[in-house]
């Protein structure tokens, strides 16, 4: 198979209109989108909309209803943006690969999966754990991956539940289970978003009123993709450490000197980041005043704008997907890394 991902700019919550130009130019088939990712401006409502926008117009090529296309395409809209965020989605695409390429090595894959529509009881407990455990399992079989060292990044889209943490909390502690990062034995209910010391390096969560089952992504690397594209994946220790920024793109097959060239930069399809600055109160022992000054309240936006000025100062470029989440997603303060570069020296 060859998975591809294409990156579009958005002018406000519901422009899907560069969408619909590469499906009139024939340059991408709407039956080889498998998902999509926004990091959309506003806020659930918005979310909603841009949910309906997409839905809308893949009904329209499709041939299937606007429920239809919720239930087979996992649609993660990542809502609110702040500083340099520039809001944009991404389209997965895969296809059947055309005649056998010339390739070494393993190669950018995706899979796709869903729980079933969760109860209300359920929703931040280890049932809904076990529940993503089990379609992270059936997202990497779809992508073809066969190792769990392969997986190098997990997005879940979930429910909001009752505040959205417990919510996120069960769906990163399932990716860790089904990673085994977490031993299931070792959760309790008590587990859930208090153990800190429990979590996934993959996981990148988000919550949303929008959605009324788990919406899962596994990305990584296998020899049954045909794709030009490689992944890879590292942990920022806090906000500010540039060398695991630098040790992500390692992983992702760039070599070289501390920063990245203008050639290098061109490579980069996305990058997929998870922020966790407003997890704790401070960063190398200097407190910050995400929780406690005027915008506290908006404390996760501030931590993903901080994660896409530095990660965008490197890969020089503003549209980068972010989410934030501390819940079990990374050891608190973090930032989880995993970048998308198109083949140019990576074996």
């Amino acid at each position: 198979m060859n998975y591809q991902l294409i990156r579009c700019d958005m002018e406000n919550p519901g422009d899907v209109s560069a969408l619909k130009t590469l499906i009139e130019k024939e340059e991408v088939r709407p039956e080889s989108i498998k998902a999509i990712i926004a990091q959309t401006e506003g806020d659930g409502y918005a979310r909603g909309y841009s949910t309906l926008a997409f839905q809308v117009l893949l009904s329209e090529y499709l041939g299937i209803s606007h429920e239809e296309v919720f239930d087979t395409i996992p649609m993660m809209m990542i809502g609110k943006v702040g500083g340099l965020m520039t809001p944009h989605y991404t389209l997965f695409i895969k296809e059947e690969a055309g005649k056998e390429q010339d390739k070494k090595g393993k190669r950018f894959a995706f899979g796709v999966a869903s729980t079933p529509v969760l109860e209300k009881d359920q929703i931040g407990t280890l049932a809904q754990v076990d529940l993503v455990a089990d379609a992270v399992a059936t997202a990497m079989a779809d992508a073809g991956i066969a190792s769990l060292d392969d997986v190098k990044c997990v997005e879940v889209k979930c429910p909001w539940g009752i505040g959205g943490a417990m919510a996120k909390a069960s769906s990163a502690l399932g990716v860790a289970v089904a990673l085994k990062e977490v031993d299931r034995e070792d959760l309790t209910e008590d587990s859930i978003n208090k153990d800190h010391s429990l979590y996934s390096t993959k996981a990148s969560v988000s919550a949303g009123q929008e959605q009324v089952a788990a919406r899962v992504i596994v990305m990584g690397n296998t020899e049954e993709s045909s794709s030009d594209l490689y992944i890879g994946a590292g942990v920022m220790e806090d906000a500010l450490d540039l060398q695991g920024l630098r040790n992500a793109f390692v992983d992702a097959g760039m070599e070289g000197e501390a920063f990245l060239t203008e050639s290098q930069q061109e490579q980069i399809v996305n990058v997929f980041v998870n922020a966790g600055a407003d997890a704790i109160g401070d960063v190398r022992g200097r407190r910050h005043t995400m929780h406690t000054d005027a915008l506290a309240m908006h404390a996760g936006i501030l931590a993903k704008a901080v994660a896409n000025a530095v990660v965008g100062s490197y890969v020089g470029e503003t549209r980068i997907l972010c989410s934030a989440g501390s819940e079990h997603q990374g050891p608190q303060g973090c930032n989880l890394v995993a970048p998308v570069v198109r083949l140019g020296g990576v074996q």
